[in-house]
């Protein structure tokens, strides 16, 4: 009996005694522990982590791809729009002004001045509805730079950034009530001694600037305007025009073109009468041919300009959307990439943000 029991006691003991670990027995251990209610494990779960991220950054890259189309579109349209209206008014000033120097040309025969006077009566209607339509959407077409070339290339902008309605004071009324000067303010995209070196501007004392934080506009890309008569404009304080921006330069070419449809009154008023030949005469004195010339020539710069700009943008949307490398497509190296550049992800992501109210 007693060595019946001492077996059994024996028994006991080894059966108490914890197993010996086999290899990769932790595995198995931590795999059991971890074990879910519904039965997935954790290995199960690491699988699905990085499928989930696998296609987390598959859908990724597709939206990637549909907002560079959105935008490139959109921006091309923006682009073809102002461009056209412009140039279409613009090349009308120029050949009715063309045909009043023409008709006052002392040293034109007498066909080439008939056909400048009928040239320009002919022009005159389709220059003026032209003209107005322009005017009537000058406003509209600066919001739609804004909107689809200014800020569709505004890649850096943080989402997690609490932002307000932009406080950009410069329109067409600003513009008017500081008698901006047409003939001495063109864009500028680099200093004028033909350097590409760039100097941070981030503030200008007494300046309206679009956004002190994220201003970094090249030298001479910028000028500070101020008001020739204080007590119209109202205000005693300069406001900045950015030629980075192309709602900036819309509002700036709308308001020149405006001001030198006004300088060609006369030019208008002998256009619109049939006997413009014989009035030419009349009316030529209070026209300044050279200046106007000047002027004309000077709006079709700040057209190139604008087109400069909106190009430059439009392949900035090109540049920051293009296919990405293989890298970007594996789990955590895309994250470990994204703490040093853009390159992996050109559209930040919004966090969940939990707002009460």
């Amino acid at each position: 009996m007693e060595q019946e029991k001492e077996k059994e006691k024996e028994k006991d003991a080894a059966q108490k005694q914890p197993p010996a670990e086999e290899p990769l027995g932790w595995l198995a251990k931590f795999d059991r522990r971890f074990t879910l209610v519904k039965g997935l494990s954790v290995v199960t779960v690491l699988s699905s982590l990085f499928v989930g991220s696998f296609q987390y950054l598959g859908s990724y890259q597709d939206k990637v791809s549909a907002q560079a189309k959105e935008n490139m579109q959109a921006a091309a349209k923006t682009f073809d729009d102002i461009s056209t209206k412009f140039s279409q008014v613009q090349a009308l000033q120029q050949q009715l002004f063309s045909d009043y120097a023409t008709a006052l040309d002392d040293r034109a025969d007498a066909s080439e001045q008939a056909l400048a006077v009928k040239s320009a009566q002919e022009i005159l209607k389709v220059y003026e509805d032209a003209q107005l339509a322009l005017f009537e959407t000058g406003e509209l077409m600066a919001r739609n730079a804004q909107m689809y070339i200014d800020w569709a290339t505004n890649f850096r902008r943080d989402p997690t950034e609490q932002s307000a309605p932009t406080s950009d004071p410069l329109d067409q009324t600003l513009l008017r009530a500081y008698d901006f000067d047409c003939d001495h303010n063109l864009p500028q995209f680099m200093p004028a001694n033909g350097s590409t070196a760039a100097a941070p501007r981030v503030s200008a004392e007494n300046a309206c600037t679009i956004d002190a934080k994220h201003n970094w506009d090249p030298a001479y890309s910028y000028v500070d305007i101020c008001p020739k008569n204080r007590e119209k404009a109202g205000s005693n304080e300069s406001v900045t025009i950015h030629w980075y921006s192309a709602k900036h330069q819309v509002l700036v070419m709308h308001y020149c073109l405006r001001n030198l449809h006004e300088r060609l009154a006369p030019v208008r008023h002998w256009a619109s009468r049939p006997e413009a030949k014989a009035a030419a005469s009349e009316a030529s004195p209070p026209v300044d041919r050279d200046n106007i010339q000047l002027a004309i020539d000077l709006q079709a710069k700040r057209l190139n300009a604008f087109m400069n700009l909106a190009t430059f943008d439009m392949d900035g949307i090109r540049e920051s959307y293009r296919p990405d490398s293989f890298a970007c497509r594996v789990p955590i190296v895309t994250s470990v990439v994204g703490f040093f550049n853009d390159s992996c992800t050109p559209i930040k992501t919004t966090p969940i943000i939990v707002t009460r109210r």
